[in-house]
């Protein structure tokens, strides 16, 4: 796979008729400070972190909610924390806040900013994957059109737009939180082999 292949934009018809992939893996809902302790040995061993958020959406002019879920995903599981339950607070930061540690996602410096409204922090190791695409000039951004170029597999974004501060998650949304983080750490690692995350665009809001 070269740059000029990258270059190409795919239609949305072509995407659409790619084969529908989703995580397969364990998924952990994080709801109580017992359940973050036992997640971390796996995630602070990482050196990559899938990362996501997902927030209610809103329908009101103005009104902007606070994120509900936190996903990160490592080599061996997924994690969703949910907000509802866990209250974001210093307990998350020494991940957030690892500059030895890389955090990729799609609009991250865009997710934290929203995160560090309900706890100041400053986040560190954070790799925008839009950002990446835009430095070398590659049409797909988001997280949809990047896996479908990097992969030829197409992700549902279904999901998106349901209400993520319910206090038990269906299990679509499960499903649909859990494969964000991951595919966005598989576009990360990806993009590593193809020599592509050295350099990158300034931090900007990008689409999903």
């Amino acid at each position: 796979m070269d740059l000029d292949q990258l270059r190409r934009r795919l239609s949305s018809e072509e995407i659409n008729a790619m084969p529908l992939c989703h995580y397969h893996g364990p998924v952990h809902l994080i709801r109580v400070l017992d359940d973050w302790k036992r997640a971390l040995p796996d995630l602070r061993a990482e050196r990559a972190l899938g990362f996501d958020t997902e927030t209610r959406p809103t329908f009101r002019k103005g009104k902007v909610n606070a994120p509900a879920l936190i996903q990160l995903a490592t080599e061996q599981a997924v994690y969703l924390i949910q907000l509802t339950w866990l209250p974001f607070g210093p307990y998350l930061v020494e991940i957030l806040a690892n500059p030895d540690q890389i955090k990729a996602g799609v609009g991250i410096y865009d997710d934290m900013r929203e995160l560090a409204r309900l706890h100041d922090f400053e986040p560190a190791g954070l790799v925008d994957l839009g950002g990446v695409a835009r430095a070398h000039k590659l049409p797909s951004q988001g997280l949809r059109t990047l896996a479908a170029n990097l992969f030829g597999r197409r992700i549902s974004k279904g999901s998106q737009c349901s209400n993520w501060s319910l206090m038990e998650l269906s299990q679509r949304q499960i499903a649909y939180a859990a494969t964000d983080a991951w595919i966005g750490r598989q576009i990360f690692l990806r993009m590593r082999e193809l020599g592509l995350t050295g350099r990158a665009a300034p931090p900007t809001e990008s689409g999903r």
